[in-house]
């Protein structure tokens, strides 16, 4: 019955978006903005090649290595769908069927996707940003973005959901309660399952071309329903612990390895004057990553034991011994001193100060900050363990899922067409065109048909002065349902100079990541009652360790803590988690 259902809403959808003036045409951004690297620019729809893939296409491979591309061959590039300028560059293949394009009727959708304060101080209407508007060349499908207030994102969304009146897309469609299978089960979002094969060939290519991304984007019960990013390869670890160079050298000793090493290094560096050497944390959760407690066994939340059975990390019997040791720095003033309450920018200013010797934060982050507008040279450590020799441990694994996704409402009025946007980013040519931003002004193509940064383009010399950080957003598309090559596209990491990537391979290579929580899927019951006891044993660990922590309770109220979290269903959380873990390792 419910297979008849979505073969019926897909063929009123495809009727409907026949009829003319049914795409909100009113609504949409004007398609006259400037699209970067061309002149005027002929329209990406009257010269795009219509075959599946590169067969008839005007043979480019000459622009690979070419660092001055002629106005003609940027135009080519940025207008049309020729792709043989692009090498298969990574392991699995990626599609490039391009038969959808442009597409075959006048439409436009309405895509409901939040902002964050960083894009929207480069790109405050997302109708504007310039990727999307290639992307609406290319395809031919018009786009009009719906975004929510920043901060009210969730009420926004929650309102949109019990009015009923929904969008043809939404993106970051996790957020929906319950997940995004209670999405389809409510009729919000349609199934996918049945369609994607037909209509979503280079998605459906792509996640079935590693086993990995296909576990990881289908429901337990074998559903699709969303599309979600998947990355080339499971991308490296991003948060962890870093040091100054400056610190090593007035101390003169080695970078530590165990807890008891790194103590010894807070203490030097306070000897050297730095009144605050460790950068802790903050109220969105540094206290609970794992870089210090991880050499206890005991994670910030769910993981995943050695006999293959779900934990919950602030309950492991390590807890009280890493509270008296974090007690015990606080008390030595290694810490600093607002831990518990700075925010980015707070944690972001005395981390270039002569207070701070380390960081617990990303190396993209801290090049920006550190190295890039503040010369400060910086290292990485592993997370340090307790006896020498051990393992260093992390909780951090891709999965090759990256990036956001998207679902697809059951009121969308052109199904066929937005099938046919989302597929896009899962060709060749999306993958360079969300990843990298325009041809020529932005970025070039090497020797192996690997797009890079142009040193003399945008990217770098931005006319605006914005950081590289900013930059991410507004050249590129940094969070999307698409294939996200965050190693090569993140200019924080790909830059000349920047070892950033250096860190972050050199932490996943290093560090066991095995205790990671794969990306499980909750039935609407469990996430419902999981969001109930979450909300309560999140609350209870942070008040309790942070107190804790800073002496305002013994070490020994621990004991407390647990009792009171197992009497608020700690067991039951478990055995949520353990339900669904179970599920996904049968999928």
């Amino acid at each position: 019955m419910k297979k008849k259902l979505v073969s019926l809403l897909l063929a009123c959808a495809l009727v409907v978006s026949a009829l003319p003036g049914c795409g909100n045409a009113d609504t949409t951004a004007s398609a006259e903005a400037e699209t970067a690297g061309t002149d005027s620019g002929a329209s990406g729809t009257e010269s795009a090649d219509n075959s599946a893939g590169t067969e008839g296409q005007e043979d480019l491979t000459s622009l690979r290595g070419n660092k001055t591309p002629t106005e003609d061959e940027i135009q080519k590039v940025n207008t049309t769908l020729n792709d043989t300028y692009l090498g298969d560059v990574f392991e699995e293949v990626i599609p490039n069927d391009y038969s959808a394009y442009p597409y075959k009727e006048d439409v436009t959708l309405d895509i409901w996707m939040p902002s964050n304060s960083i894009l929207a101080s480069v790109c405050p209407d997302l109708n504007d940003q310039r990727v999307f508007k290639q992307v609406e060349e290319l395809t031919g499908i018009k786009l009009n973005f719906i975004v929510p207030t920043l901060g009210e994102e969730t009420t926004d969304f929650n309102l949109m959901i019990a009015s009923g009146d929904l969008p043809d897309i939404i993106v970051d469609a996790s957020r929906y309660t319950g997940g995004v299978m209670a999405g389809v089960n409510d009729g919000a979002y349609l199934d996918l399952t049945d369609l994607i094969d037909e209509y979503m060939p280079n998605y459906s290519a792509w996640r079935n071309s590693d086993e990995e991304r296909r576990k990881t984007t289908v429901s337990d019960e074998g559903t699709i329903g969303a599309v979600y990013g998947i990355a080339p390869y499971n991308e490296w670890c991003w948060f962890g612990l870093l040091i100054k160079q400056e610190a090593l050298d007035k101390t003169g000793l080695p970078i530590p390895e165990t807890v008891d090493e790194l103590h010894d290094f807070l203490v030097a560096c306070k000897d050297a004057g730095y009144s605050q050497p460790l950068n802790y944390g903050s109220s969105y959760g540094q206290i609970f990553t794992g870089i210090i407690n991880g050499a206890y066994g005991v994670w910030d939340w769910n993981f995943v034991d050695e006999n293959g059975k779900v934990g919950w990390g602030p309950a492991q019997e390590g807890a009280k011994e890493y509270l008296s040791t974090m007690q015990n720095w606080y008390k030595e003033g290694l810490l600093n001193t607002d831990w518990a309450t700075a925010d980015f920018n707070q944690r972001m200013a005395e981390a270039i100060s002569d207070d701070c010797a380390v960081m617990m934060d990303s190396p993209d982050t801290m090049w920006g900050y550190w190295k890039e507008d503040n010369d400060i040279d910086f290292v990485a450590a592993l997370n340090p363990v307790l006896n020498k020799g051990d393992k260093s441990q992390q909780t951090y694994r891709n999965f090759k899922r990256s990036g956001s996704n998207a679902a697809i409402t059951t009121q969308c009025k052109n199904v066929e067409a937005a099938m046919a946007f989302l597929d896009f980013a899962y060709t060749k040519k999306g993958w360079e065109v969300y990843n990298f931003g325009t041809y020529g002004d932005i970025h070039l193509i090497d020797e192996n048909g690997m797009p890079y940064y142009n040193p003399d383009g945008l990217m770098y010399n931005d006319p605006d002065k914005q950081p590289l950080s900013n930059l991410i957003w507004k050249y590129r598309v940094h969070d999307f349902a698409d294939i996200r090559d965050e190693h090569h596209s993140n200019p924080l990491m790909a830059s000349e100079g920047s070892y950033s990537g250096d860190i972050r391979q050199y932490w996943t290579e290093n560090m066991d990541s095995s205790v990671t929580m794969p990306p499980v899927t909750l039935t609407p019951e469990e996430s419902s009652r999981e969001g109930e006891l979450g909300t309560v044993l999140s609350t209870m660990r942070n008040e309790y360790f942070s107190k804790i922590i800073m002496g305002q309770l013994p070490v020994d109220a621990y004991d407390e803590f647990l009792e009171k979290a197992k009497q608020q269903g700690m067991d039951e959380f478990i055995n949520i988690w353990q339900a669904a873990l179970d599920r996904y390792n049968a999928r």
